[in-house]
């Protein structure tokens, strides 16, 4: 059994407390989906590595919230393991749009990339609504637990009037 959970910061537009981000990940993982076996990477990367991303793996133009990289391995059933990529800078436009801090937002787009290497897909639009049910039940679970704004990381001021978007 392994509960490998892996998380990198590679943008600049925030400072991320990757540690508390790791903790919230592997409550959703152990306590709310009782998943005791996985191996998963997170980066957390700025609008142009994305753009690169959607554009060279899913022929997408542009950039996008989240791609997940599924590596499941028919030979152990239960064992998660794959790679989620989140992308900060649209989560600073979009909890704009929806009025939630983007705290809330990339935490939302780690558990949608959560969800795709649980099988859950959002082709359809009553698959889309499925997925959404559960990433809203699971969202307000883990608000409720966990401070959300503690994942813009504490350090040097100026550094951080500097990274201000």
């Amino acid at each position: 059994m392994s509960r490998t959970l892996v998380v990198r910061n590679r943008q600049r537009a925030r400072l991320l407390n990757t540690k508390f981000l790791r903790e919230i990940v592997r409550a959703l993982l152990v306590e709310e989906l009782s998943q005791n076996d996985f191996e998963i990477g997170i980066s957390v990367i700025g609008e142009e590595a994305m753009t690169r991303m959607n554009e060279s793996y899913l022929r997408h133009k542009g950039s996008t919230d989240v791609i997940t990289f599924d590596y499941a391995d028919a030979n152990r059933a239960k064992f998660v393991t794959g790679e989620i990529f989140v992308c900060l800078d649209e989560a600073l436009l979009q909890a704009r749009r929806f009025r939630v801090s983007w705290q809330n937002e990339l935490v939302r787009y780690a558990v949608h990339g959560v969800f795709h290497l649980f099988g859950y897909d959002d082709k359809s639009a009553a698959a889309r609504r499925k997925m959404k049910r559960e990433e809203n039940r699971l969202m307000r679970r883990l608000a409720a637990r966990f401070k959300l704004d503690q994942l813009e990381a504490v350090g040097n001021p100026l550094r951080r009037l500097l990274h201000r978007s």
